[in-house]
């Protein structure tokens, strides 16, 4: 019984030493810097604008709210806690655009969309959700630049 329990405690510790081996190729530097954990991954918060309840005809006041949206992200992305960010093709669930926020919590990312006008003034609403993806997601901030030939 004794010979048994010791193989099934040198099995489990070999495969518990085999399952903690690093990746090929594993940068630990780069993985601290960019927070991964582990898995390589980590939490971002995911913001959905959607319609909000403000009509405002206004053009030079809407067009003022919307540059203040688009200097708000240019702020945020600059920061690094704002990742990527586009709108959406029409939809029946008013969805207009995201941000993935490079945050861990919902109130970090309220406190980023407060200094955003259009949802200040109610253009928008937001919905927030955590999300767990690949801690690689800020290096899109280095590599954008490359592909746009021009500012919107």
């Amino acid at each position: 019984m004794r010979r048994i329990l010791l193989a099934a405690l040198f099995i489990t510790s070999s495969l518990m030493v085999f399952s903690q081996e690093e990746q090929p190729g594993y940068d630990p530097a780069l993985a601290a810097k960019l927070g991964a954990d582990d898995l390589g991954m980590k939490t971002y918060v995911l913001v959905i604008l959607k319609s909000g309840p403000a009509k405002i005809e206004d053009k030079e006041l809407r067009d003022s709210l919307f540059r203040g949206h688009f200097s708000n992200m240019d702020k945020l992305a600059g920061e690094g806690k704002l990742v990527t960010a586009g709108p959406f093709s029409a939809n029946d669930n008013q969805y207009r655009g995201l941000f993935l926020s490079d945050v861990r919590t919902i109130e970090e990312a309220e406190e980023l969309v407060r200094g955003d006008p259009t949802v200040t003034n109610g253009i928008f609403v937001t919905e927030m959700y955590q999300w767990y993806g690949t801690a690689a997601m800020p290096l899109l901030l280095e590599i954008h630049p490359k592909l746009q030939k021009r500012k919107p």
